[in-house]
Parts: C-alpha cells; sequence; structure tokens
C-alpha cells in the first residue's frame, strides 16, 4: 500500500490576521468595526478536517487571504481622507436614459431577478458549517449501509466465517477513520479491500447479501479513494478486479460489455501509474480476451491482437510468467479458430490458422514445462501437442548471413530455415531434410559431429535476446542473439513473425535456467 506523502498530511492553517496597529498599545482592543458600531460578532470559523491530501492550501504569502484579514481587522488607510469622510454621490440620470427603449431579453431578465428571493452567500460560515454537517450525516448513511452489508456476511465453514469476523473488525476501524476524517484515501481503500474480500466469502447459495452487492460497494470506495489520490494504482488495479468479478455475473449481456469496458479501462490506468506490473499487464489481456467473446465480429479481431499484445508485454517483464504465457496460447488459438472459421487469412501477409495453432502450441507447452503439476496446463497441451512440429519446437525461416561473417554485404544474406528445440537453434543446411536424424540423446547426428557449415546457438550459451535495428542488417525485422562467444544476428520476414521468434527462443532459454529442461524434451521428443 502506498505510503501518503508527508507533506499532505494536513491542511496548513489559515494566516493568523494582521493584527490592528492600535493594539499594539491598547491592553483591551477593539476591531475598528466594533469601535465605530456595535454588529453581531462574526462566528468562530469552523476547523477543516485534517486530511492527507487537499488542492493546494493557502499559505501564509496568499495575497487573497492577507486581503481579507486586512478588511475584517485593520482600518483601511487611503491618501484621500475627503473620499471616505464623504459618502459618493448618487449618479445622476442621463438626458438619453429616461427615454432608451428596453429590449424584450432585458425586461424579461429583470422580472426573473426581481422574482428570484435573495439566496444566502454559499461561502458564508454558516452555509459551509451546514455543508459540512450535510456531508458528514451522508458520509455517516454510507458507512452505515456499507456495515450491514459486512455484518450479515456468513461464511460457508469455520475458517471463513473466522476471517469474516477479522474484517468486520477491520471495516469498522476503517469506518471510524473515515468519519474522523473523510479525506483519508489510505482508509477508503482499506475499507473497498475489505469489502472485496467479505464478497469472496460469500456462499454460493446466499442470497442477503449478494455478492454483487458487496461488490458494488467496494467499488464505490476505490472510486471516492482514487478520486482523493489518482495516483493510488493499487486502487486502480483492484477495482478492475471487483468490475471484472461484477461483469463475469452478467455472462455475455451488453451490461456485462460495458462492465469489461469500464475493467479494461481501470487496468489501463494502472499500468500507465505502474508500469511494470506484469499481473495488471496479464489482467488487462484477460479483460480483454472476454470482452472480444461479446462485442460485434467487426470488434472481435482488433481486440483480440490488443489482448495478445498485453500478454505478450507481461511476459517480457517476467519470463516465467505462466500465466501470461498459458493465457497468451489460449488467446492464439482462438484466434486461429475463428481465423478457420471465417476461411482463413484474407491478406497473404496476414499469419495463416495453421501458423496460429503451432504458436498456440508453444507457449502452451512452455506454461507445462515451468508448472508440470498444473492439470489445467496438461489437460490443454493434451490437445495442442500434435500442432508441434515434432520431434522440434518451432521450425521457421530466417535471413542469415554466411557462417561467421555477419559483417557480410546484403547480397551474401540467405533466407533458410531454422528449427529450434530444448537445446539449440540451428539452421537447416540447404538441400537436407526438415527433420535431420536424431541420436538417442536427441540431438541431430550434424550437431553431435559439430557441424560448422550452419548457423548453431546453444541455449545454454545465450546471454539475452533482443530486437535490433542496424544499418548492417539487410531491410527487415533484426533478432540479436547475444552469446558468451559473440552476438548472432538474423532478420525474420515480419515483425509479428520477429515476436514469435524472440518469445520462443526466450521461453526455451527460461526453461533451461529454471531447469525444467527435461519436461520439454520429454514434450517434444515424446
Amino acid at each position: 500500500m502506498p505510503e501518503p506523502d508527508e507533506s499532505h498530511d494536513g491542511v496548513q492553517p489559515e494566516p493568523e490576521p494582521e493584527p490592528n496597529p492600535q493594539s499594539l498599545t491598547d491592553p483591551n482592543p477593539k476591531p475598528q468595526s466594533e469601535q465605530q458600531s456595535n454588529p453581531e460578532p462574526a462566528p468562530e470559523p469552523v476547523p477543516s478536517p485534517q486530511a492527507r491530501s487537499e488542492p493546494e492550501p493557502r499559505s501564509e504569502a496568499d495575497p487573497a487571504v492577507n486581503n481579507d484579514a486586512d478588511l475584517s481587522e485593520t482600518p483601511i488607510r487611503s491618501n484621500h481622507h475627503s473620499e471616505d469622510a464623504n459618502p459618493p454621490a448618487q449618479p445622476q440620470l442621463r438626458k438619453d436614459e429616461g427615454s432608451r427603449t428596453f429590449t424584450m431579453r432585458e425586461l424579461l431578465n429583470g422580472l426573473k431577478n426581481e422574482s428570484e428571493p435573495d439566496k444566502e452567500d454559499s461561502n458564508s460560515p454558516h452555509t459551509q458549517q451546514s455543508q459540512h454537517q450535510q456531508q458528514q450525516q451522508q458520509q455517516a448513511q454510507q458507512n452505515n449501509a456499507a456495515m450491514e452489508l459486512i455484518n450479515s456476511v456468513m461464511g460457508a465453514d469455520e475458517e471463513s466465517r473466522s476471517r469474516q469476523r477479522i474484517l468486520t473488525f477491520a471495516a469498522r476501524r476503517y469506518a471510524t477513520a473515515i468519519e474522523r476524517n473523510p479525506d483519508d484515501y489510505d482508509a477508503l481503500y482499506n475499507w473497498a479491500l475489505v469489502l472485496q474480500e467479505s464478497a469472496d466469502n460469500v456462499s454460493p447459495d446466499s442470497t442477503s447479501p449478494s455478492k454483487d452487492a458487496l461488490l458494488e460497494e467496494a467499488c464505490k470506495k476505490y472510486d471516492e479513494a482514487t478520486h482523493l489520490c489518482p495516483t493510488l494504482h493499487d486502487a486502480f488495479y483492484n477495482w478492475a478486479i471487483a468490475i471484472s468479478d461484477r461483469a463475469k455475473m452478467r455472462g455475455r449481456t451488453k451490461e456485462a460489455e460495458e462492465l469489461w469496458k469500464q475493467a479494461t479501462r481501470n487496468y489501463e490506468k494502472a499500468v500507465q501509474l505502474n508500469w511494470n506490473s506484469p499481473q495488471a499487464l496479464n489482467n488487462w489481456g484477460l479483460a480483454l480476451q472476454e470482452l472480444s467473446a461479446i462485442v460485434p465480429v467487426r470488434e472481435k479481431q482488433r481486440i483480440v491482437r490488443t489482448a495478445i499484445s498485453k500478454f505478450r508485454a507481461a511476459i517480457q517483464l517476467q519470463f516465467d510468467f505462466h500465466r501470461a504465457i498459458y493465457n497468451l496460447g489460449t488467446v492464439l488459438y482462438g484466434l486461429a479458430e475463428d481465423t478457420l472459421r471465417t476461411g482463413g487469412s484474407a491478406n497473404a501477409q496476414e499469419v495463416s490458422p495453421n501458423e496460429l495453432y503451432s504458436q498456440s502450441a508453444i507457449y502452451i507447452a512452455a506454461a507445462h514445462a515451468l508448472k508440470p503439476n498444473y492439470s489445467v496446463y496438461s489437460s490443454a497441451l493434451r490437445l495442442v501437442r500434435s500442432m508441434l512440429p515434432l520431434p522440434h519446437l518451432k521450425i521457421g525461416y530466417l535471413t542469415a548471413p554466411p557462417v561467421g561473417k555477419s559483417l557480410s554485404p546484403h547480397n551474401d544474406w540467405k533466407r533458410s530455415e531454422f528449427i529450434l528445440d530444448h537445446e539449440r537453434l540451428q539452421q537447416v543446411p540447404k538441400g537436407e531434410q526438415r527433420q535431420p536424424p536424431q541420436t538417442l540423446s536427441g540431438r541431430s547426428k550434424d550437431a553431435a559431429n559439430g557441424d560448422k557449415r550452419t548457423i548453431k546457438v546453444d541455449i545454454a550459451d545465450i546471454v539475452s535476446v533482443s530486437a535490433c535495428a542496424d544499418l548492417t542488417l539487410p531491410p527487415g525485422a533484426g533478432l540479436c542473439i547475444h552469446t558468451i562467444h559473440e552476438p548472432v544476428y538474423l532478420v525474420a520476414d515480419s515483425w509479428e513473425s520477429l515476436d514469435g521468434w524472440l518469445d520462443a527462443v526466450r521461453l526455451v532459454y527460461t526453461i533451461y535456467v529454471r531447469g525444467k529442461t527435461d519436461v520439454l524434451a520429454g514434450i517434444i521428443a515424446g
């Protein structure tokens, strides 16, 4: 939870009015206005509650505040005493004003102003006090309504009931803190968390309170907290989760569509405030994936591709984030199904359904290799394993320079086939079969004999993998693999193809670093 800035812990006090010069000598001075007449004393200003964030409290140097103090407490000294002594004369009616013709708009405005009763000044202390009391009453009513929801939650078992008692105690503390200081955004945020956690404790067959009512109240608290502190990224993130839970209850309806859109906006805000959050990016992609199942077909492709970009961004922040890896595999599988259903890719440059199926299988296989005990990953792998180019993980084309001559002229670079498995990325020699004979260890005979005619990059030698743009490379999407020996430069056919190669090599390397190479080898080698 973010700690509030100490500079916003409280409102700076209003500046003290400048003392009357007469009070320096008079032990019981009176303001000049009181010496001249005896009006009712002005009421004491109501102190504002202490807040953690206030919109720019006035400082002692604020000229507006000092002017008010001078007008109310000190005599107005002017260089023209004759003007103070003699009140200004009434303005004389000019000759042409008596016979001036009034327009209908002026007459109507004059009648309207005469008919309206005098309104009380909204800046008067009495009005401000009344408004403050009304706000306190409204806040108390909201607090009571939220406490009634929390008190009525009954857990399904003893563990959930014990947890609910703790949540109820915490809610009372946050309610008390908000009554003391309505601008305490930390208390509002924590209370929203309590409501959200209480919703998880509601029994599935419970009707009072409903889970949706608790989540709706939590969303209101998140809204208030982010209004007071617009940089509270955790509030936007958990608010989006609460909205997503509400959307799931409504199926594929128009109301659910609006909720999913609202959730994506909150995830976007959370990522803008905290870009280094793979969880927020992953959830953002999931919300877009759910939204794509509701919107019209003409909007679906755009939303699905946006979801793919969010999952990829999450993986780039955390290479072993198996949830995002698996989710990317599922959304690619769905895209392949839709593309096949509509008759294949309309554009020749777009990825074919078979390629999409193969990419989906790569991500699901990688997620299973990182978490082999997850039954969901195992079930999905059984469905897509046959879509892999076995006994390899990925096969595709890259443009490569001659072996050992990365600075060769562009004309010497040739487009050739590459294969990726659990041990290396290797160029397939021209004219040879796509799948070289395998040894008992799973390595090709050419690799075992140390063939020097092709480019080979052992996974164990990789230091980093990244996209690159260099004038020494042929035009296209550049790929740079830094190894402990030397960098290897390749060029993909397109930027979308480059994303697939980058992810595949990074995933195999991450699996190697995590010590799960044998699991991946079992997947692709049978």
